[in-house]
């Protein structure tokens, strides 16, 4: 490895340059400045179309960037390559699973909500079912982007104090204050521009850590060869059992219905996806994501692989280098990079900005269901849209500072990547149940529309809370300290099924007991498993097929039984027309049997009066033809135009 010194042989951390420092604060600076500059640009356009919206008429390209960049940022980048050197390859199996989500987010889900010109995605719940189902699925999504947003700002904060030693909880309140402060200005075209140039910047911050990091090996063939023997190249797993952690079908089955609660359930991206001018464009910017989503993986997922040969005989969190799994890629780079002043500074900008991005698309998106789900029906019914801006944006600012406040709850929930893609599972994917049981089941009412919601909650929050209070055992690749810088003489193993390895090297060094700790095999035991332990162990990555499944189940009996809706009376654009979408090659008479007494053709013919008849871009909902009005109020058309 040269003769540059690493940390784990050291035992002391490298730290940014002064270069590092410049280009990092630049980097943030040039972010911020896109928000500023829309913020001047758009100064005169007060509507809430266009600071939610964007207007209605953003090119592809930013809008699938910003998708990519919203929720595959900071967890991905931090949580991914720990991922690969705490277990196995197998979690690449994920990209499969991308591309089944983008399959039922572009033809299922986002095309029922862009036709019917809706600006948040649970004013569909209040058409289909009921106002209550509407404010219950806004409070539900509330409370998961918060503490998601909470995740995502305690994930950099964390890398950014393992490189450079910043105060940890001075590096969150820095964060959620800029972070804050440039949603507040931008609205939702500074964000999808600043997303754009960040998803470029942190592909380039990958590639430089996995090709500097294959020098250091000797190449990425020797580094996949050391990660072979010590137990992490694993491809092979294709049990059925739901408490497997990853497998095959967890990876791609459940991780599917897990990545569509996001993609096609939750206002963040539904939202992006409804600035589009036209749903084919929609379409084409999820799709983009797949194999951007794939692209991030392989190389987060190449970056731990050489991340596991570096350290594969000093395991930092053992020495005591780092105290979390997610602070391993930080002090990777800092390792093989930190020789270079400026680079390190970019990682972690590229961190800090893909961080900010997804937070300000959260309180964006906060601000858009909190406007219009909860302030305009109870509270503020008649407002203006001057008044309604800057009341979305008060409401940023309010969520942004809740957002700091539950940071602290996010340091405790254990390894990043997990927590988020579980909290996802107990919150995002009932709700993902629900849309599914309104979209595809026409006779389903709002009783079976309340009790499958509810019932898929409390069974979600009751294994997933189960899990993290049972603390069970999970198999992680076996991992070594001799090669470490110890001043000591002697030679112990440890063996602990918890991987608390730091409090036994604790209690050794406070009595000066002098070891040379080998080979760590972290193992199940039999003992912790019981019946009840089998329900907490469900793999967190099954948690949204579940609560999908648990909605429908209980969902359609209730309908049922206090009867099922007159599906005559229904708006033919609140339902999927399922088979024309997965059988279109089939005859029209077949189709037409399959589509449960909905006429779609009389859709598509009956004009939509959630569309602005004059240019076609997606719109509220009534509000388009009062704003047309207004318009043409303050600005009447010449008296020839009139006339003719």
């Amino acid at each position: 490895m040269g003769e540059r010194q690493y940390s784990f042989q050291t035992g002391q951390r490298n730290s940014f340059h002064w270069l590092d420092f410049v280009i990092f604060c630049g980097t943030l600076l040039f972010s911020a400045g896109i928000g500023i500059f829309y913020a001047i640009k758009d100064r005169r356009k007060k509507s809430v179309k266009d600071f939610l919206l964007a207007g209605g008429n953003m090119h592809i390209i930013p809008v699938a960037m910003s998708l990519l960049a919203s929720f595959m940022s900071a967890i991905t980048l931090l949580g991914t390559p720990a991922e690969m050197y705490n277990h196995t390859t197998v979690y690449i199996y994920i990209g499969i699973g991308y591309f089944i989500a983008m399959g039922l987010s572009a033809h299922i889900y986002v095309p029922v909500f862009y036709n019917l010109g809706v600006t948040s995605a649970y004013e569909y719940l209040e058409k289909r079912f009921s106002k209550g189902v509407r404010t219950a699925g806004t409070v539900i999504f509330c409370t998961q982007t918060i503490i998601y947003m909470a995740i995502v700002l305690y994930g950099p904060s964390l890398a950014l104090n393992a490189v450079t030693g910043l105060s940890l909880w001075g590096a969150v309140a820095a964060v959620g204050i800029v972070c804050t402060f440039y949603t507040a200005i931008g609205g939702m075209k500074a964000v999808l521009w600043t997303d754009t140039f960040q998803i470029f910047m942190m592909l380039a911050g990958l590639a430089a850590a996995m090709i500097q990091g294959c020098i250091e090996i000797g190449g990425f063939g020797k580094a996949w060869d050391i990660a072979e023997n010590n137990h992490r190249v694993y491809f092979s797993d294709f049990s059925v059992d739901p408490t497997v952690r990853h497998s095959f079908w967890s990876l791609t089955i459940g991780a599917g219905f897990l990545w569509a609660s996001v993609y096609g359930a939750n206002q963040a991206q539904v939202q992006r996806a409804l600035t589009c001018s036209s749903l084919k464009d929609a379409q084409i910017a999820l799709w983009i994501n797949a194999p951007g989503l794939c692209v991030i993986l392989v190389f987060c997922t190449m970056i731990g692989i050489v991340m596991s040969a570096f350290y594969a005989t000093c395991d930092p969190i053992s020495f005591g280098l780092v105290f979390a799994s997610d602070q391993l890629f930080p002090l990777f780079v800092m390792d093989v990079l930190g020789h270079v002043p400026g680079i390190p500074g970019l990682f972690v900008a590229s961190i800090f900005s893909g961080a900010l991005s997804t937070i300000s698309s959260g309180l964006n998106s906060l601000a858009a269901v909190t406007l219009q789900d909860i302030l305009k029906p109870y509270f503020l019914k008649g407002i203006s849209e001057s008044r309604a801006t800057n009341i979305s944006k008060i409401i940023a600012v309010v969520f942004g500072v809740i957002c700091l406040g539950l940071t602290w709850v996010a340091s405790k929930l254990g390894e990043i990547l997990q927590a988020a893609l579980s909290l996802f599972g107990m919150l995002g994917a009932p709700m993902l149940g629900l849309f599914t049981l309104g979209m595809l089941f026409p006779w389903a009412n709002k009783w079976g529309a309340y009790s499958g919601l509810f019932t898929s909650l409390f069974m979600m929050f009751w294994i997933g809370i189960g899990a993290h209070v049972a603390k069970l055992p999970a198999n992680k690749s076996p991992i070594s300290i001799t090669g470490c810088n110890w001043n000591i003489t002697s030679t112990a193993t440890y063996t602990s099924p918890g991987y608390d390895v730091n409090a036994t090297l604790s209690t050794l060094a406070s009595h000066n007991v002098t070891a040379i700790p080998t080979v760590l095999n972290v193992t199940e035991t039999a003992e912790d498993w019981s019946p009840l332990n089998s329900l907490y162990g469900l793999s967190y990555l099954w948690y949204s097929f579940t609560a999908v499944l648990i909605v429908l189940f209980v969902g359609l009996p209730v309908s049922y039984f206090t009867g099922f809706e007159d599906i005559e009376k229904m708006d033919p654009r609140l339902i999927c027309p399922l088979f024309d979408v997965i059988c279109c090659c089939l005859p029209e008479k077949w189709r037409e049997a399959c589509r449960c007494g909905i006429n779609h053709q009389q859709d598509d013919e009956r004009p939509d009066p959630g569309r602005d008849a004059m240019d076609g871009k997606t719109v509220t909902e009534l509000t388009s033809f009062l704003d047309r009005d207004i318009e043409i109020a303050v600005n009447p058309p010449p008296k020839e135009d009139v006339m003719s």
